[in-house]
């Protein structure tokens, strides 16, 4: 049986492709965007959060932890993450200020919970969709995933930042029906230093899917100060007026709902003095765009 590094599943989804969906968020990313608001999907392994206002300070962690990695100094709790292997032993105790992160869950329970929703996804249209992290990185696991639903004829789509091999992108086509193909940056310069590597390969997968005459949604975060930029907005349309089987652009504006996570983590969030867009300035972007291009544009 296979195992799959889950990060979390989510039923009744309506913004993760058509219809009424179950997301099914994976662990592991090859990127590592500056605004990630899913900093704990992007670690392969599991993580241990940690919530400093709501320890209780009972100090019950320092007796189970096996590698010390939880101590008490003047009656206070300190964690040390350099020493935390992720065991989840001190998590298991239920206490409010510690979660883990991720769970290793068999691909066929995951499939289990999926179906339990086989008559929402029909009447709706919907279906189920792997995200992340990237979910390509679990490659067995994703394409069990696809088959399982393809089998049991559940539409499928998955959420994916392009950077994953060619030959894994390949064997997808015959089992997903919608790509959410993610496009941060036009600038290849750019793009390594928001996300950790340039776009050469993502744009390369993009439009090997177009070729394959794969339907793909583009969604493109726009970050303030970073690439709410006229050229990025250019780039966008470039990328659009190559594709034929591209079905509408979505602009996902910028949000600090992740920011506390980061604390949780342990690590420094890089973009604290960013500050979310006005709607309107929002909805000129997408007007910006929309002039650009005779794809259908919108704002997630």
């Amino acid at each position: 049986m296979k195992h799959v590094e889950l990060l979390n599943l989510q039923r009744f989804c309506t913004k993760d492709g058509p219809g009424i969906r179950t997301t099914v968020f994976f662990k592991g990313c090859p990127l590592h965007c500056l605004w990630c608001h899913n900093p704990e999907s992007q670690a392969a392994r599991h993580e241990l959060l940690y919530q400093p206002a709501k320890c209780l300070h009972c100090l019950s962690c320092v007796a189970v932890c096996p590698h010390g990695c939880h101590r008490a100094e003047e009656g206070h709790h300190v964690l040390d993450r350099a020493s935390c292997t992720a065991c989840g032993a001190c998590a298991d105790l239920g206490c409010p200020a510690l979660e883990m992160a991720g769970k290793t869950v068999f691909v066929e329970a995951v499939l289990a919970e999926v179906k339990r929703d086989l008559p929402y996804y029909r009447n709706s249209g919907g279906g189920l969709t792997l995200s992340g992290g990237e979910p390509l990185m679990q490659a067995e696991a994703a394409l069990a995933l696809l088959r399982g639903a393809r089998e049991a004829g559940i539409h499928t789509a998955v959420e994916t930042c392009g950077a994953v091999p060619r030959a894994v992108l390949e064997q997808t086509l015959p089992l997903v029906d919608l790509y959410l193909y993610d496009y941060k940056e036009t600038d290849p310069a750019r793009h390594r230093a928001y996300t950790g590597m340039d776009n050469r390969l993502i744009l390369e997968n993009l439009y090997y899917l177009d070729a394959m005459q794969k339907p793909t949604v583009l969604r493109c975060p726009i970050i303030p100060g970073l690439n709410d930029r006229p050229d990025h907005l250019s780039g966008i349309a470039a990328v659009a007026g190559g594709m034929r089987f591209l079905r509408e652009i979505v602009i996902e504006p910028y949000h600090t709902l992740g920011v506390g996570k980061y604390e949780r983590l342990g690590r420094t969030y890089t973009l604290a003095d960013a500050q979310p867009h006005e709607s309107a300035a929002i909805d000129a972007l997408v007007a910006t765009l929309q002039e650009m291009t005779s794809v259908a544009v919108k704002r997630a």
